[in-house]
């Protein structure tokens, strides 16, 4: 039997097989977050003949229920607690549910057009339930494993570490499996079964590793869903926290959605987009440790700067694609790679210390309430980013075709491709940079002791 984690006086020293074994569980969230994004709205307009517009409604409706379901979830988990359960059943049913329905979001029958739209629509809500039903007690684990922001960190660093070789294997694979240069739905479905199984594992192999997950804190979620948002509303630090996220999440979202489109358009190969891919993700893991560094040296908002600037200057230079050489894009995008491994761990590290202090400050335990609302905003962001890029498909007048014949595009379809994969995420990014001000600003305020000072503190002050 391996020996139980050790307690220190400010929280609980992780064993390696707890921190590992929970970072596993980004296999499976990563790759979910990520494929959807990548390929869904390109197997709709490219593969199965649904117009931009709808396709974009059918990825980003089905996900809006998340904000609704996710903070019920949450509660739900809690009342499993409160009666002396764990947090490891959900992850558990998420485990068992979500790899199946999400191979049958790309086993479509012969439909086209609205048809296609409405199958893949139906199965993509219940599978993001299935994801919510994993993810929301999962993003909640660390806060309740350990109050030392430093264990905590490293905690995140693994769960990183392992979202970097999920975002890498599943956005390197899917498209390649796919078979993006001939567009045939069969390789769509065979593409839905392997990126099932990577789903399986990592969030099959959380659940077992976590069996002996120390349990230092438990919170509670606000009993209303009214309540919750509320809670999140008036919570000075971690309104403005999740705002960024949001925003930047959605500049995420709409990259992926863009990828795909940029190789097969812009650059003129469909097989680029797994160049581009391993562009972008390939930094990840290197250089997550350096993000990590650099927060303990400089503070984690200002990490986050830093992170948010690189992505924007990256996002911004992919513009001058068409009049430069490829080798341009694919130093753009390897700089959005390296500041998007900042973009997946700061605001993580930054949520946990938040949590921390909520409950400091407070002697409530509402880890589950912001938990929830997070990752609810989190799923919507990075759904919204394919509608988004939809949106622009259309207004530019991008045309849809089938596997079976293909239409040419007008230049201003080729000009919105380029735009909406450059200059909307670099905007995006830099509509977040306020909402980080105001998150420093507020924490800072709120970290502030309010008792008044003694006389020896005026003593201080006047000498």
């Amino acid at each position: 039997m391996p020996a139980q984690p050790a307690r220190t006086p400010s929280g609980t020293a992780l064993s390696r097989t707890v921190r590992v074994g929970y970072g596993l569980g980004s296999l499976g969230t990563g790759a979910f977050g990520t494929v959807p994004g990548l390929v869904l709205l390109y197997y709709l307009t490219d593969v199965l003949a649904v117009p931009a517009a709808l396709a974009g409604a059918a990825v980003a409706l089905p996900k809006a229920w998340d904000v609704v379901v996710n903070p019920l979830i949450g509660a739900a988990s809690d009342r499993s607690r409160a009666r002396g359960g764990s947090r490891r059943p959900f992850l558990l049913a998420g485990a068992l549910t979500l790899p199946p329905l999400f191979a049958l979001v790309f086993a479509a029958p012969p439909l086209r057009g609205t048809g296609a739209a409405a199958y893949v629509a139906v199965l993509f809500v219940l599978a993001a339930t299935a994801y919510a039903v994993f993810q929301v007690p999962y993003v909640t684990m660390p806060a309740e494993m350990t109050e030392d922001a430093t264990e905590q960190s490293r905690v995140l660093a693994w769960r990183v570490a392992f979202l970097g070789v999920s975002i890498l294997l599943s956005g390197a694979l899917a498209p390649a499996v796919a078979r993006t240069d001939e567009e045939d739905p069969a390789g769509y479905r065979t593409m839905g079964v392997v990126v099932a199984a990577l789903l399986a594992v990592g969030m099959l192999g959380a659940w077992a590793a976590t069996r002996r997950a120390p349990v230092l804190a438990h919170s509670a979620a606000e009993p209303s869903l009214r309540a919750q948002f509320a809670a999140a509303r008036d919570h000075r630090a971690f309104a403005p926290l999740a705002g960024m996220w949001t925003v930047q999440a959605l500049a995420v979202g709409v990259m992926l959605a863009g990828t795909q489109y940029f190789a097969t358009y812009v650059l003129g190969s469909a097989a680029s987009v797994t160049w581009l891919f391993l562009c972008m993700i390939g930094p990840l893991v290197p250089a997550t440790p350096l993000w990590n560094r650099l927060a303990r040296a400089r503070s984690t908002s200002t990490a986050q700067w830093y992170a948010s600037l690189l992505f924007t200057a990256s996002c911004a230079l992919l513009l001058l694609t068409p009049h430069t050489h490829p080798a341009v894009a694919y130093a753009a995008v390897a700089g959005a790679g390296v500041a998007y491994a900042g973009l997946q761990l700061l605001p993580l590290t930054l949520l946990a210390h938040t949590l921390t202090a909520d409950a400091a400050r407070t002697g409530r335990r509402r880890a589950a309430t912001f938990t929830g609302l997070w990752t609810a905003a989190e799923t919507l962001a990075l759904a919204t980013g394919p509608a988004l890029f939809a949106l622009v498909l259309t207004v530019t007048g991008f045309r849809s075709s089938d596997a079976d014949e293909r239409v040419s595009q007008p230049d201003s379809a080729l000009t919105g491709i380029n735009t909406a994969m450059s200059l909307l995420p670099a905007l995006l990014a830099l509509a977040s940079l306020p909402l980080l001000r105001r998150y420093q600003r507020e924490s800072a305020r709120l970290d502030t002791p309010t008792t008044p000072p003694t006389q020896e503190d005026e003593t201080r002050r006047a000498h």
